[in-house]
């Protein structure tokens, strides 16, 4: 197959002349999350890490800890030289001199000095790979999904709270300042879009080919035998196949049905699904899959849609809240950047007074105004308000100075291993609603690693 480079881009986030902050708006705020133990105090606010994992999404771990002080890399461990080869001589540009790996056991043996791991090896590596790091006394971060299974990640759980070391996992929109922002001012404590009703989100990428690899980095049958693997193709595109990982609904559904979590406030009650391998024939996982999920909050009953297309990038990703005095629109992606009143809710003047949103003053031109004529079946447009926050960071970097300060200082995570498990669960039961083409009613005892 013909030699391929596949750049995950980080796209730093610059919005005009609005607020900007580096750190969580509200910190005072916390999110509800299980008690964090305090880990022992450091000889210094140094800490070493070590990767597992090195390849696209563990660079992107990489890129995102070079501007956050005090941090330094000793170990790289991989199975494929490539990946060794470029994530060493990368960090050792940036001074990072580290000691490379095949095996994981070797180096969590040979490397006494480590403080924390970050993983981003393929999912169905997550629960060993995390389970053997925590039970040596490391922290770990290590990148969604949680497990491609869940009885794997069942156990991370239970391994966590085992060791009492810190288990931070990568729904890195939970250390958004947009969202922290979005969730904590204007859901909790402005209730600015009222009762919630509704969600819809999607991720939408078009139809692209598989992986392929440099013909002089082909690793041996034995090689890939010995870690599981069946050939290089099945490697690369490990994401594509039940045995390795989850597929779409996993990769990229999993980040915002994370959200409608977080932002409801509980889990689902239920969902219906349909999906299928409908383009890509060569794939285990479906290439598409839309759902409808259900959820009793506390405000009445909620439903939320969500779709992931791998044929068609048609308005890409984003996230929508529906509430009955507004709707919030976000994103990763500055683009989606907006809360929209409701002609019967209250004004927010007040709340763009203390901040909390920005909109421009209309400018004073009658000449320049036109009636507006409305279909009487069509609602009039509704108020436009932009979120006045801006992440001036990679994306990832936020969510790892979490991780990095509960080390160091006690604070709480954002994103702990109960929280990701229940998440994880909400994720991988789609599938028993895709298999059997009706309702999956979730049970209280699903949510219980």
């Amino acid at each position: 197959m013909s030699e391929k480079t596949k750049a995950d881009s980080t796209n730093e986030i610059s919005r005009r002349k609005f607020m900007v902050t580096g750190s969580a708006v509200g910190a005072g705020l916390t999110l509800a999350a299980p008690a964090i133990v305090r880990s022992e105090t450091l000889r210094n606010d140094t800490l070493n890490v070590a990767v597992i994992g090195s390849g696209t999404q563990g660079r992107v771990q990489l890129n995102a800890c070079l501007n956050i002080p005090g941090i330094r890399f000793k170990a790289v461990c991989d199975i494929w030289k490539y990946n060794q080869r470029y994530s060493s001589r990368f960090l050792k540009k940036y001074k990072h001199d580290v000691n490379v790996y095949e095996d994981y056991e070797e180096m969590l043996a040979t490397e006494k000095d480590i403080d924390a791991v970050l993983i981003a090896s393929p999912d169905w590596m997550h629960a060993p790979h995390t389970n053997a790091c925590l039970k040596a006394g490391k922290h770990v971060y290590y990148e969604k999904m949680m497990s491609n299974s869940l009885e794997g990640a069942a156990s991370m759980v239970r391994t966590q709270k085992e060791t009492g070391k810190l288990l931070q996992i990568g729904h890195q929109r939970r250390s958004n300042p947009r969202y922290l922002h979005a969730h904590d001012k204007l859901l909790k404590e402005a209730n600015i879009f009222g009762r919630l009703t509704h969600a819809n989100a999607q991720w939408n990428r078009g139809k692209s080919d598989d992986l392929g690899w440099p013909s002089k980095y082909v690793m041996e049958d034995a090689k890939l035998e010995k870690y599981g693997y069946k050939d290089m193709h099945e490697f690369r595109n490990w994401r594509w196949f039940k045995k390795y990982g989850g597929g779409p609904l996993s990769d990229l559904g999993a980040h915002q049905i994370d959200i409608f979590n977080w932002f409801f406030g509980t889990t689902p009650s239920s969902v219906m699904a349909s999906g299928g391998v409908d383009y890509y024939k060569t794939h285990e996982w479906e290439d598409n899959v839309m759902l409808i999920y259900e959820y009793e909050t506390t405000q009445g009953i909620a439903r939320a849609f969500y779709q992931v297309l791998t044929t068609t990038s048609s308005l890409g990703f984003n996230e929508r809240f529906m509430g009955l005095e507004g709707t919030l629109a976000i994103s990763e992606n500055p683009k989606w950047n907006e809360a929209f009143r409701e002609p019967t809710a209250p004004e927010w003047d007040k709340w763009k007074a203390k901040g909390y949103l920005h909109k421009d003053e209309p400018k004073e031109d009658a000449a320049a105004v036109e009636d507006v004529i409305v279909d009487v079946r069509q609602s009039a447009a509704l108020d436009a308000w932009e979120i006045p926050v801006v992440l001036k960071k990679k994306i990832h970097q936020p969510h790892l100075e979490n991780f990095f300060d509960a080390i160091r200082k006690g604070t709480p995570l954002t994103c702990p291993a109960q929280t990701a498990f229940e998440t994880a669960v909400t994720v991988k039961n789609v599938n028993k609603a895709l298999a059997s083409r009706s309702r999956y009613e979730f049970k209280p005892s699903d949510f219980v690693a």
